[in-house]
């Protein structure tokens, strides 16, 4: 698993804010061993940043793409987790759009109490996603879950953060031409 965080200070540069590092610290090996691995690095990571922003998930969502354009033939599913507002909502939408090009889908969870309204827009559950200058998403790929409201039931956060990947990824392999094998 590819695991990177965003919106923190890290041990190698104090000195400003990072909006994608290797959650393992090794940008030449993002990569974590599975579920456990990520927790690991999740858990060291928490230890050794200070979050800080301002907060910009575009670079992130840039190397997601980077990812899907690396690992042809995979389907990549980013899972982001935040605690508020992002700083470069233009851009992310952008980069969003960008997204729904490639084999992706983006999950946003988020955490605490804070605003999550520019998270639902980011979700095209109300409509198609635009970047500013106009370019649409060609399918909903984003997933917001707001971690409050599942936060006694994990089965139900569980069930909610999976709900819409079984058919935005039916609806990128329709539209990427990819047929089932037999078919």
């Amino acid at each position: 698993i590819a695991a990177f965080g965003y919106g923190a200070r890290i041990p190698s540069n104090k000195s400003k804010a990072n909006h994608c590092f290797a959650l393992s610290f090794n940008e030449a090996n993002p990569e974590v061993p599975g579920i456990a691995g990520l927790m690991q690095a999740y858990a060291q990571a928490v230890q050794s940043v200070e979050l800080y922003g301002p907060t910009n998930m575009a670079p992130l969502l840039r190397q997601a793409q980077a990812i899907a354009q690396h690992r042809k033939g995979e389907y990549l599913v980013v899972l982001v987790v935040t605690d508020g507002v992002i700083s470069d909502a233009p851009s992310t939408i952008a980069e969003i759009v960008n997204c729904s090009k490639l084999p992706i889908s983006i999950v946003i969870v988020g955490v605490g109490d804070a605003d999550f309204s520019q998270m639902d827009q980011l979700d095209g559950d109300d409509g198609v996603l635009r970047d500013r200058n106009g370019s649409a998403c060609i399918h909903d790929i984003v997933q917001f879950v707001p971690f409050n409201q599942f936060k006694d039931n994990p089965q139900s956060l569980a069930a909610e953060v999976l709900r819409e990947i079984p058919g935005q990824f039916t609806t990128c392999m329709k539209l990427l031409g990819v047929k089932p094998i037999g078919m």
